[in-house]
């Protein structure tokens, strides 16, 4: 079985950078520190934070002044980070820059009059964000199948979750220019996230069984799932290699494997060694071909 690993995975610039601020953090600071949420949606990896001593909380009153406390990667609410400064907790803000760039192309159109809509997944921490940046009338949409639901403006503008795709993107462009007399448009996607969504649409072409590794609770896995799967039935979603059946592979010729923006190259690295324990005349990894 040939097992070929897609030219973008694991991950990303935004995760990379928060975590790395993270760890610099925990070490300087010798003590406990805190996320307000998780720093990133990869299970795993917040397992392994708390072994460091970094623990995820939901809310600033649950720290004591004086803690070191980490916004995570998906942004949050500007006021919760001016409250947290306030009780006396030191804020390292470990925003990606790509969704702070969301933020800031939120709140530009909405003081330049125009009416937010904003595609991305409901009640996701970045969605959360964008809004709270944002601070005024707004509709947060999924698909180009809820453009009804837009409420009669003459000047809309639009933003998106980081982690779409390209594809509902131009979908929602398409009716919405059916409906306003100004629509400005920022493509807010990342460019990570477009290079994976490309490189793994493009491998799951070309092979008989797709594997997209990370977190269930990660929308960009979750999409990188949808888009492999709108072009080959046989893909999976699976977290860690304890989820590795050996009949995943059963007349599987060609394996491909791509992974989230969450996903770190260890979990990446466990699995293929499971599938090569699994199969044992699978040949050694390479980017886009067998070794």
């Amino acid at each position: 079985m040939n097992i070929l690993l897609a030219k973008h995975a694991g991950y990303c610039y935004g995760v990379n950078r928060a975590i790395k601020m993270t760890l610099d953090a925990s070490e300087q600071r010798g003590g406990p520190i805190y996320t307000l949420g998780p720093l990133i949606h990869n299970p795993q990896v917040i397992n392994k934070l708390t072994e460091r001593g970094v623990f995820p909380v939901e809310d600033i009153h649950e720290v004591e002044g004086g803690s070191i406390i980490i916004v995570r990667c998906h942004g949050i609410d500007p006021k919760v980070i001016l409250e947290a400064k306030n009780r006396g907790l030191r804020v390292i803000d470990a925003t990606c820059p790509y969704v702070r760039k969301v933020q800031n192309k939120a709140s530009l159109l909405v003081k330049e009059g125009y009416f937010l809509v904003i595609l991305g997944e409901r009640g996701h921490p970045e969605i959360n964000g964008i809004v709270a940046c944002a601070a005024g009338e707004h509709i947060v949409l999924e698909s180009a199948d809820e453009v009804n639901n837009l409420p009669r403006r003459r000047k809309v503008g639009l933003v998106v979750q980081t982690t779409q795709s390209q594809s509902n993107l131009v979908a929602l462009v398409s009716e919405l220019i059916k409906r306003v007399e100004e629509l400005r448009v920022y493509n807010t996607i990342c460019n990570a996230t477009m290079l994976r969504q490309r490189s793994a649409l493009e491998l799951a072409n070309k092979t008989d069984l797709m594997l997209v590794v990370g977190g269930k609770n990660s929308a960009n896995t979750t999409r990188l799932a949808e888009i492999c799967r709108g072009v080959n039935v046989h893909t999976l979603h699976v977290e860690t290699a304890e989820e590795i059946e050996e009949r995943f592979f059963q007349e599987v010729g060609t394996l491909g494997i791509t992974a989230g923006a969450s996903t770190p190259d260890w979990i990446i690295e466990e699995i293929v060694q499971k599938i090569k324990v699994i199969s044992s005349e699978a040949p050694e990894l390479k980017h886009g071909r067998a070794l």
